[in-house]
C-alpha cells in the first residue's frame, strides 16, 4: 500500500471511530467518513487545478487558454459519459 493510500485509510478509520463515538451506527459512520475523505480529495484537486491554471496564466500565457480549453473539453466528455451511464 502506498503512503497516500495508507494515510487515507488511517484518516478514514479515525473519522469513522469519531462518528461512532458520537453515536452513529458503524455502517453510517463508515459512510460519513468516506464522504468526508472524498470531499477533502475533491477540494484538494480543485485547489491544485486552480493554482496550476493561475500559474500558467502568469508564467505561460500562451498555454493558459489551451489549458482552459482542455479542462472544458474534459468536463464535457465527463458529462457525456455520465449521461450514457
Amino acid at each position: 500500500m502506498d503512503t497516500q493510500a495508507s494515510i487515507r485509510q488511517i484518516a478514514l478509520s479515525q473519522l469513522a471511530n469519531q462518528f461512532q463515538q458520537q453515536g452513529h451506527a458503524p455502517e453510517a459512520a463508515q459512510q460519513m467518513a468516506t464522504l468526508v475523505i472524498l470531499r477533502a480529495d475533491f477540494d484538494l484537486m480543485s485547489a491544485q487545478l486552480s493554482r496550476l491554471l493561475a500559474w500558467l496564466e502568469v508564467n505561460h500565457p500562451a498555454l493558459h487558454q489551451e489549458a482552459l480549453d482542455l479542462a472544458e473539453a474534459t468536463r464535457k466528455e465527463f458529462e457525456q459519459r455520465v449521461q450514457l451511464g
